[in-house]
């Protein structure tokens, strides 16, 4: 039981993801990666628009007031930590690096939060 849960939560995070990719690209950014993993955290989605760089951690929840709670210090922490261990790979000189949250909800549009963090 726990491990069929355990593969919808899995195949509802891909779901989130795609759909989070989808909508940057509306936006004009173009996706250079996705779900990238280090020793030190995992980056969900990594976007460039012009000279911008984003480490976006995606979140799916069913009501808004899940969404509120998805995201907390310890998770930015942990993202903002992969982000700087992904830098060197995707930030080229000239570029600016962030880390940005996109939240889902059924039957509501994307919310995009930019600069989400700025460190301890």
């Amino acid at each position: 039981m726990a491990e069929a849960r355990r593969r919808q939560a899995e195949a509802a995070g891909r779901r989130a993801e795609t759909l989070a990719a989808w909508w940057l690209r509306l936006k004009g950014w173009r996706i250079l990666a996705s779900r990238v993993r280090t020793p030190l955290g995992e980056v969900d989605l990594v976007a460039s628009r012009g000279r911008v760089v984003a480490f976006v951690e995606v979140k799916h929840r069913k009501t808004q007031r899940e969404l509120a709670e998805a995201i907390d210090h310890h998770r930015l922490r942990r993202v903002a930590a992969a982000a700087e261990a992904l830098m060197p790979r995707f930030v080229r000189e000239g570029q600016d690096a962030r880390i940005d949250v996109i939240l889902l909800a059924p039957r509501r549009l994307p919310r995009h939060l930019t600069h989400v963090w700025q460190g301890d």
